[in-house]
């Protein structure tokens, strides 16, 4: 009976780290793809929107959430004269977020 339980266990154990890693994969790509549509926003392109979206995704080591990275984007769009609502940010990270979630989980 105790073999079943540890058995038990060790998947639930091994699901719950499949499923964060695969979250993390995820968050890390919508990062990229929510920087490279700014970086478009913001009349950027080729290696310099490369560049930036590499920028978006270390901007979300800062602090858990996406705060952190709506402050960075915020910034860089009112720096430049950009005006997009809060509310059309935050639904384009939830949008990038199931298309993440979709790539992320094809490539396996």
């Amino acid at each position: 009976m105790t073999d079943g339980f540890e058995e038990r266990k060790k998947a639930a154990e091994e699901k719950f780290a499949h499923d964060a890693e695969l979250r993390f994969k995820a968050e890390a790509r919508r990062n990229r793809l929510f920087g490279l549509w700014v970086a478009e926003l913001l009349g950027l392109s080729g290696a310099a929107a490369g560049a930036y979206a590499k920028e978006v995704v270390l901007s979300d080591l800062d602090e858990p959430g996406t705060e952190d990275v709506l402050r960075k984007v915020r910034a860089d769009l009112e720096a430049k004269g950009v005006e997009v609502s809060d509310h059309r940010l935050r639904r384009r990270l939830e949008e990038l977020l199931a298309e993440a979630l979709e790539q992320v989980k094809r490539e396996g």
